[in-house]
């Protein structure tokens, strides 16, 4: 597995729509491969390469519950969203920074899986608002563009 740096802001591409992935090949894969999470999930553009492409992997963490384990997903989209709750986000591509975002508490998508074949996900909770963070940053998005008001972005603590 390559290990490619996380950009960060002000990078272009993390701004950009990323493309299609016209075809589960070898440099597919090698990108999923690639996309292993340090964290709960990995966005291709934040490795530079823009494409839609994103790994989500919420075992551990604290706020997670019922989870699918480590999945990446091919040009993902929602099918069906729930209600959406505000809960707090940051990001390794704006490490410096929190803030209060509103996201569905549940979510179906499908996407194209490393082997090329279509897949389903029911995701909740703490998966379900990974997923949207990742989703965004494929449109381009960070969670700054969704705080839920001005005073909403807070200096990330940390733990020492």
């Amino acid at each position: 597995m390559a290990v490619r740096p996380v950009l960060r802001l002000p990078e272009a591409v993390l701004t950009q729509v990323a493309r299609r992935v016209d075809h589960i090949d070898e440099a597919a894969r090698a990108l999923g491969e690639d996309l292993s999470p340090a964290c709960v999930g990995l966005a291709a553009p934040q490795i530079g390469v823009g494409v839609r492409a994103f790994v989500v992997d919420v075992r551990g963490h604290k706020k997670a519950g019922r989870c699918h384990g480590e999945f990446v997903l091919f040009n993902p989209e929602v099918i069906v969203a729930d209600s959406p709750a505000i809960g707090r986000e940051g990001c390794m591509s704006v490490p410096d920074l929190t803030g209060d975002v509103a996201r569905a508490t549940g979510v179906v998508l499908r996407g194209l899986t490393t082997g090329g074949e279509e897949r389903i996900l029911a995701v909740e909770g703490f998966e379900a608002r990974a997923v949207l963070h990742e989703l965004d940053h494929l449109d381009g998005k960070l969670f700054l563009d969704r705080v839920v008001g001005h005073d909403a972005v807070f200096r990330r603590k940390v733990y020492r």
